[in-house]
């Protein structure tokens, strides 16, 4: 299957002009949320990959939020003129404040002319009962997408990286999200430590089970002055060449589900900030690699989905001892554990 600008997976952009008829450019904005991993309330320090500004390196600075995207939009109108927007909430933990605190930040947002819809980034243990009402309410009145961080379903993984939530919270909350008809996006990252290609190729497959409207595939991002940094000073695990990633996000393509919209399939760190791999700062270097392997497979999104079987003691909280082949099942064993 070939999507626009000759793609084999389902792009983002495709998605946006199929929707909106038009050009749509994301500005990220810091609305200065912190995050209950940093606080203390579930944990310190974040996640050990998390840079201070909270995965929204790129995100506008300031206390004022239009201001912020009134700056980013001159820039993007430079690039992409005549453009629809979509506010994308991205620092840190953006539901992680009181509801007053919510509304007044999002429809600041809503009410600039132009703007389609909200992205908000956030996780999956920081949406209260009533910021799900809210949600809800909000979704009737633009174009709502929620951003959730898995990064990963392995259990012994997600406590290396210090997650402090379990993949049953994640299924949840997606659950009650798609009950109230609220898109979801969900993020994963390749190359974290100690996990193989197999494990990622799980985590990927594993997303199908799941009602979700779209996917960011990350490489792992190893930022100067973050906890990782620290861990592969001491340690030196393995960071995926950019061949490896390549050839794993290929196979993460082929298994994934063709209406799975690819909102992401690498980063571009900042150069100053970066310590490896620094083959990420080649970003469309990356992207036209994935395409031209895909191209050489003669390979697309999906032709490979639900096809590969994958171990019971690879997944957190299933009892070891035999070999889950359904998804389904996998699910279903989830949905009757506790937190």
């Amino acid at each position: 299957m070939i999507y626009r600008n000759n793609k084999r997976y389902y792009t983002l952009d495709n998605f946006y002009f199929e929707k909106f008829g038009s050009k749509v450019a994301k500005i990220s904005l810091d609305a200065g949320f912190t995050c209950p991993n940093i606080d203390g309330t579930l944990g310190t320090g974040g996640c050990i990959y998390c840079s201070s500004k909270g995965s929204g390196d790129y995100a506008g600075h300031g206390d004022d939020l239009v201001k912020q995207f009134y700056e980013i939009k001159e820039i993007m109108d430079k690039k992409w003129p005549n453009s629809q927007y979509i506010g994308y909430f991205q620092a840190h933990t953006n539901t992680y404040a009181p509801v007053s605190v919510l509304k007044e930040k999002y429809e600041s947002i809503l009410n600039i002319p132009g703007v389609v819809g909200l992205n908000i980034a956030t996780r999956a243990d920081a949406i209260s009962d009533e910021c799900l009402d809210y949600l809800e309410e909000l979704n009737k009145k633009t174009y709502l997408t929620i951003e959730l961080g898995l990064q990963t379903i392995h259990e012994k993984t997600s406590i290396l990286i210090n997650r402090c939530h379990t993949l049953k919270c994640f299924t949840d909350m997606v659950k009650r999200l798609r009950e109230r008809n609220i898109n979801v996006v969900v993020h994963i990252i390749n190359g974290l430590p100690y996990e193989t290609k197999e494990m990622m190729l799980e985590t990927a497959e594993f997303l199908n089970t799941l009602d979700i409207q779209g996917v960011k595939i990350h490489m792992l991002h190893i930022l100067k002055n973050t906890k990782l940094a620290k861990m592969y000073e001491s340690e030196k695990f393995h960071v995926l060449t950019k061949e490896e990633y390549i050839d794993i996000v290929c196979d993460q393509l082929e298994i994934l589900d063709p209406n799975i919209v690819i909102n992401r399939i690498t980063g571009d760190p900042k150069v100053d900030d970066l310590v490896e791999p620094t083959w990420l700062i080649k970003k469309f270097t990356v992207l036209n690699d994935i395409d031209k392997e895909l191209r050489r497979r003669d390979s697309y999104q999906g032709i490979k989905k639900s096809k590969i079987s994958v171990p019971s003691d690879k997944k957190p909280g299933i009892p070891g001892g035999h070999h889950i082949t359904n998804f389904r099942i996998l699910k279903s064993m989830l949905s009757v554990q506790h937190h």
